[in-house]
């Protein structure tokens, strides 16, 4: 017995969907090419196998997949690009500390520039305080009176944080009078940290510059404040931060580097201090050719038009991402992107044979950036 078909949806059909030319046909089956793979969790076994199949799916799994393959692009190539890092937000409040640490004591990344928040906050439990649980429906009246204060859901003790920052004031008095950049500031204030977790610490003894282009915007800007003013009671001279000094150190680093690749982490002054030092290389003889690989994650819109959701195609028409650059932009809280994928590339050891910048600064002139070989180019 022959199969009836229904005349109604037979006309309906070709009403609506009428044949494609060849073309049409191409194109069509071009875009359909890819289809979305569910993830089965019975078949991951770390957090290296999820990653990647996030890769597969849609939306803002796909994104932070498609930014660990912009990560392990960046970590191979044979130029050995100078990798920047761009920290803001409550990320030491939010429980990153150990993740950024181990980005610089296993090589993940080259230069950090921070806001200052979080590298006093670093500071802060590098001498001996915490960061507490708390909650967002807190009575912040009576946080006052306990001298307690509020990070969304997480408290710090403000008697922890007055201490340290007169403790910064007296760390500013033992240094020679003049002036300095964050970098150097930074990196002695680093030197004399003990605790062996510490991201400032390890900066320090992996040679990694810091840079805190908005440092007085932070505790660490009242501690130096408070500095300042004894300095000032006494009429002598005390120790200042170069912001300037700032832009033109971390432009050599980006002038005398082959390539440069960037992974902000939110976004605020770090993301467009790291972007504006491509624009300033012209300083020094450099052809602006902008970042090779850059790496986005962020909760702020683009619609309003600030810096910290512009998204990285924006970034091309300022020349501060090149044009054919490899990028991924993932709307993810970082807590959640950051963690991913930094367990991800060290369960997949993407970071080894790939030796460290060697910086060799005379004051603020950086004097030699020795760039090694990576494994795949010697090889």
């Amino acid at each position: 017995m022959s199969k009836q078909v229904n005349p109604y949806l037979e006309r309906y059909g070709a009403f609506l969907y009428p044949d494609l030319d060849a073309k049409g046909k191409r194109e069509k089956e071009d875009l359909l090419k890819s289809p979305v793979k569910a993830i089965v969790p019975s078949r991951v076994r770390t957090v290296a196998d999820m990653i990647r199949a996030m890769g597969d799916m849609s939306i803002q799994a796909r994104n932070v997949g498609l930014a660990y393959q912009v990560l392990e692009e960046m970590l191979a190539d044979v130029d050995r690009p100078t990798i920047l890092l761009g920290l803001a937000g409550p990320l030491i409040a939010g429980g990153l500390r150990q993740v950024i640490r181990e980005m610089v004591e296993y090589g993940l990344v080259d230069v950090v520039v921070s806001t200052g928040a979080i590298l006093y906050q670093d500071l802060y439990q590098a001498r001996g305080y915490n960061h507490y649980k708390g909650e967002v429906e807190a009575d912040d009246k009576r946080l006052r009176d306990l001298f307690i204060d509020r990070i969304y859901d997480t408290y710090v003790d403000e008697v922890g944080f007055g201490k340290t920052d007169s403790w910064v004031a007296a760390f500013a008095d033992s240094l020679e009078p003049g002036n300095y950049s964050s970098r150097q500031f930074l990196a002695a204030l680093g030197e004399v940290i003990e605790d062996p977790l510490s991201i400032l610490g390890t900066c320090a003894r992996r040679g990694v510059p810091v840079f805190a282009p908005a440092l007085n915007d932070s505790s660490i800007g009242i501690g130096l404040t408070e500095h300042h003013h004894r300095l000032v009671t006494e009429g002598a001279r005390g120790v200042a931060i170069n912001s300037i000094q700032d832009n033109y150190e971390l432009t050599q680093i980006i002038a005398l580097s082959p390539a440069t690749a960037a992974i902000y982490v939110a976004g605020g002054v770090p993301k467009n201090y790291i972007n504006d030092s491509v624009v300033m290389s012209y300083i020094f003889g450099r052809e602006d050719k902008g970042h090779r690989y850059a790496i986005q994650m962020s909760t702020a819109v683009t619609a309003d038009g600030g810096l910290s959701g512009s998204t990285l195609d924006e970034a091309k028409s300022w020349g501060k991402i090149r044009k054919g650059a490899h990028r991924a932009m993932a709307w993810v809280e970082p807590t959640v992107a950051l963690p991913l994928l930094v367990t991800a590339a060290l369960q997949e050891k993407l970071h080894e044979g790939r030796k460290r910048l060697g910086f060799t600064w005379e004051g603020q002139l950086l004097k030699k950036l020795d760039v090694p070989e990576s494994a795949a180019s010697s090889s």
